[in-house]
Parts: structure tokens; C-alpha cells; sequence
């Protein structure tokens, strides 16, 4: 009879590299996200012609475009790195699920953002995109900090 391998008595943890990387990539995407949403909604400017874009707000769309692409690279090397082993662990299962889903439904709504016909479609793609990614610290930070007391037992 074969033996199951042991699960890992805690879970993976990230180098600093790879932590400073996913810090500073995650905020540059909300943080961009955020300008967007600020330029475009709330910075509008009128002119005698009617109210016309923020001057920042193509850049701030642009910078997220490229955070989003550095957040692509991001995912592949946790997945690597931390997902997997972490799986395995049997440990911040449900957060780390959700944070999957959540990375899922940013990236491809973010896609169809750009690809969507018909007005009322891509407005509620838009507001769901928006919404949920001002609110994913939320669960990161409850992934990150979930659990931190939990007790440790040896496999």
C-alpha cells in the first residue's frame, strides 16, 4: 500500500521579491483604477462645447492597462509559487478561492470592457468591473491576515 505524501505543516509563503512584487503591482492597479474612476466621473470638465474628459484620465486607463498586464506575469509566478502548495495545504482554501475568482472576473471583464457591443451590456460589465475591484483589498487583506493564530499540527 502507498503512502499519501504529507501535506506542508504551513502554508507556502512568498519570497520578499515576490511579496514586494505582488505589493506593489496590486496597488498600482487599484490605485490607477481609482484615478480612472475619479477622473471620469467626478473631475469631468466643461467647456463651452459640453463636459469633456479629465486630461488624466487616458493615462490613469492607460497605467492600469499596464499594471493589468504586470497583474497577468503576477498571477502566473504565484500560481507557481503559492497557489498550488498552498491548495495542498488544506489551509485558506475558501479565501484563496475567492481571490482566484475575483482575479478571474477582473481579467475578463477588464478584456470585454474593450470588446463589448451594446450600450447596456458594457455599462453593467463596466459597474461590476469598477465595483469589484475597488473592493478586492477586502479580500486580499482577509486572505492575507485570515487565520493568522491558527494552530499548526505536524502531518
Amino acid at each position: 500500500m502507498r503512502a499519501e505524501p504529507a501535506l506542508p505543516v504551513r502554508p507556502p509563503r512568498l519570497s520578499v521579491r515576490r511579496r514586494f512584487a505582488l505589493y506593489i503591482i496590486a496597488a498600482g492597479l487599484w490605485l490607477t483604477g481609482t484615478a480612472w474612476l475619479l477622473f471620469h466621473y467626478f473631475l469631468m470638465r466643461e467647456t463651452p462645447f459640453g463636459p469633456n474628459p479629465h486630461p488624466l484620465e487616458f493615462w490613469s486607463r492607460a497605467a492600469h492597462g499596464a499594471f493589468g498586464f504586470a497583474s497577468l506575469w503576477l498571477f502566473g509566478t504565484l500560481w507557481a509559487a503559492h497557489v498550488f502548495e498552498g491548495w495542498r495545504s488544506l489551509r485558506r482554501r475558501w479565501t484563496g478561492s475567492l481571490m482566484f475568482g475575483l482575479f478571474s472576473w477582473l481579467v475578463l471583464s477588464g478584456y470585454l470592457l474593450y470588446y463589448l457591443g451594446g450600450e447596456e451590456l458594457l455599462t453593467a460589465t463596466t459597474i461590476l468591473h469598477w465595483s469589484i475591484g475597488l473592493a478586492a483589498p477586502v479580500p486580499f487583506l482577509l486572505h492575507r491576515f485570515a487565520a493568522a493564530g491558527e494552530k499548526r499540527t505536524a502531518a
